[in-house]
């Protein structure tokens, strides 16, 4: 059942973590100006004519993200003539769109006008929602045919208060490791996990601030998650989702800081700094799905759900007696 649909939403996705990387890619290449201060143009071309590795990836970037722009129009007006009776796709819909529009405009103010590292480290996290939104939208699509279904999920207010805590906290860890990158403060601290000789001292500058209170709020990150993966497997054993999506997030976050520690370790290698973004993506995209199982949740114990079914039985064996 429409498959079509199914096969566009996630090739879209997949253009959409291209958008990502592309991005981090960019900035870790300090490819950002390889158009000079021209856009949509390149160097004031439709077909420059010096060509640099720089511009090459600015223009790639540029292309991919505009290809993601038609895409996710398509994508969110097809799904919300099929799936608009779900109650998440209008809402999933308006976000991808509105959030990529956001990511352009702020790319091409970043070329047109100087902007501050802090203004445009917020360009990441801006893609990133936009990326959430249309994953979120496939999940919808593939959850049409009812192949697995998360309505009868519940969700106890502790976990609940996890979800929408760690959900937020992970988007300001997004926003302090763009900074890194967008400050080139990536190799201020050449040890890891201390910034110097493995010892234990205070940042001397903003740079070592910057990049080691990223460590500091991964570090937390890591060790929330993996506190809430064993929650998990305490308690929502007969909930796959819950159990598996923690197990998997744990397994991510792993990946996350390992590559980010192998970034400092290799002088800055390009692959595992994509990667480092990678996985990032991943996390935030997961996370994201907790929030939309959070809306489903019937908010009811499980005391309360076994109770109403017990009572349920009752009542029909009496009318079944009558």
């Amino acid at each position: 059942m429409h498959r079509k649909l199914k096969w566009f939403s996630v090739i879209t996705t997949l253009v959409m973590l291209a958008v990502l990387l592309g991005g981090a890619l960019v900035t870790k290449t300090d490819s950002g100006m390889g158009c000079g201060r021209s856009w949509p143009l390149c160097n004031g071309e439709w077909f420059p004519k010096d060509i640099s590795s720089e511009l090459i990836i600015e223009l790639a970037h540029r292309l991919v993200s505009g290809s993601a722009a038609i895409l996710v129009l398509i994508l969110a007006i097809w799904s919300w003539k099929v799936i608009g009776h779900k109650k998440e796709t209008k809402t999933l819909a308006i976000l991808s769109i509105t959030f990529l529009m956001l990511q352009a405009l702020i790319g091409a103010a970043a070329v047109l006008w100087p902007q501050s590292k802090f203004v445009l480290a917020l360009h990441f996290g801006i893609s990133l929602i936009s990326f959430a939104a249309v994953f979120l939208l496939t999940l919808l699509i593939f959850e049409v045919d009812q192949r697995f279904d998360t309505r009868s999920l519940v969700i106890d207010g502790r976990m609940k208060k996890h979800i929408i805590s760690l959900t937020i906290y992970s988007y300001a860890v997004v926003y302090t490791g763009a900074l890194v990158r967008h400050t080139e403060a990536s190799l201020v601290c050449r040890d890891w996990p201390m910034c110097t000789n493995g010892s234990f001292t205070l940042p001397n500058n903003m740079y070592e601030w910057i990049q080691m209170g990223h460590r500091l709020a991964a570090g937390i990150i890591f060790l929330w998650i993996g506190y809430l993966m064993m929650l998990s497997i305490k308690h929502y054993k007969h909930q796959k989702v819950l159990y598996w999506g923690w197990i998997m997030a744990f397994v991510i976050v792993t990946h996350q800081v390992a590559a980010g520690a192998i970034v400092v370790m290799t002088s800055l290698n390009i692959y595992f700094a994509l990667a480092h973004a990678l996985f990032i993506s991943f996390l935030f995209g997961l996370l994201s799905y907790f929030l939309l199982l959070l809306t489903r949740n019937n908010n009811k114990t499980a005391e309360e759900t076994i109770e109403n079914t017990s009572n349920s039985t009752v009542k029909s064996s009496e009318a079944i007696i009558h």
